[in-house]
């Protein structure tokens, strides 16, 4: 979905993106806890929408399936559910997750002109302490994007509601996107749901030696509205969701203006591919385009950049 593109911030929002030390925090510890960017309206609202987007409703569908899609349906019973694409199937989810202010919040803290959404990703974690798919393994989000040439890009989680470790509520290894890493072969642009949990753990411990660093996993509490952000490089995974009320929230996967296509070539001879591949436009060279507003749709911009 393609939308003309004016962002503004109130002097409301203004007060709400980071501040200096705020960016300083993230640029140390790769994660970062925002004020109340949804109102309980827009938060409600999104519920809504993504209940109807579980009856069913769509406004449109992808033209193709990609090879890795995240797509749960009520045949695959209630295990964990990945929805990707929301925000280019459903407008109702995606007018939301459209927020300027959500975009000028990722702009600081990654240290961009612009802000385009690269994934959109509806969680759905029952509250089924002993379902496997509940937990979510140590990992970090750039292994995945590595035909992504952008060293900046980051996630937006965004629960719709009040989200404590009772919930199986995000987790940071705080400071691990500064880490030098070790030990990786090319597997690791394998998702976590298709790798041995242990195996990741081993990769998360021999990296912290390696780099002579402790351990810190660090639960975000994220009140209603507020929104959790981390680093394309900072581990994280979540636990069992022991509340007795589902875990709702959406993984809002977002790249600087800067980020483009690049080759990654694999040990097979084949180069790594994201979803995206498949989807959308090609640039002048034939590469695939991440900037196609139709799948990565920009929601901030710098002015300076648009008055330029």
């Amino acid at each position: 979905m393609t939308v003309d593109f004016q962002p503004a911030l109130t002097a409301e929002e203004e007060a709400l993106l980071p501040s200096d030390s705020d960016v300083r925090f993230y640029a140390e510890h790769g994660w970062y806890l925002s004020k109340k960017l949804f109102t309980d309206d827009e938060v409600d609202a999104l519920v809504a929408a993504t209940d109807r987007y579980y009856d069913g409703e769509r406004d449109r569908t992808l033209p193709v399936r990609p090879p890795k899609l995240a797509y749960w349906d009520p045949s695959k019973g209630p295990v964990q559910r990945h929805n990707d694409y929301v925000h280019h199937e459903h407008d109702g989810i995606a007018a939301i997750l459209r927020k300027p202010l959500l975009g000028a919040v990722a702009a600081r803290l990654a240290r961009a002109a612009e802000i385009r959404v690269f994934q959109s990703t509806l969680i759905y974690k029952p509250p089924i302490s002993g379902e496997p798919s509940n937990i979510v393994p140590w990992h970090f989000d750039k292994h995945y994007w590595s035909s992504s040439s952008s060293e900046d890009m980051l996630t937006a989680f965004i629960p719709f509601h009040d989200c404590g470790e009772e919930m199986g509520t995000i987790t940071m290894v705080d400071g691990s996107h500064r880490w030098k890493e070790i030990g990786a072969n090319d597997t690791v642009v394998r998702h976590f749901a298709e790798r041995d949990r242990s195996q990741l753990e081993e990769m998360l411990a021999e990296n912290a030696a390696h780099n002579g660093a402790r351990i810190s996993k660090i639960p975000m509490v994220i009140p209603k509205g507020h929104v959790s952000f981390h680093h394309c490089r900072t581990y994280h995974g979540s636990g069992a969701n022991v509340s007795g009320r589902p875990r709702r929230a959406i993984s809002l996967h977002l790249q600087d203006g800067a980020n483009a296509y690049q080759e990654f070539p694999l040990s097979d001879g084949t180069l790594a591919a994201y979803n995206h591949d498949v989807l959308v436009r090609r640039t002048d060279d034939g590469r695939p385009d991440y900037a196609d507003p139709e799948y990565c749709p920009v929601i901030w911009r710098d002015r300076a950049e648009q008055e330029g």
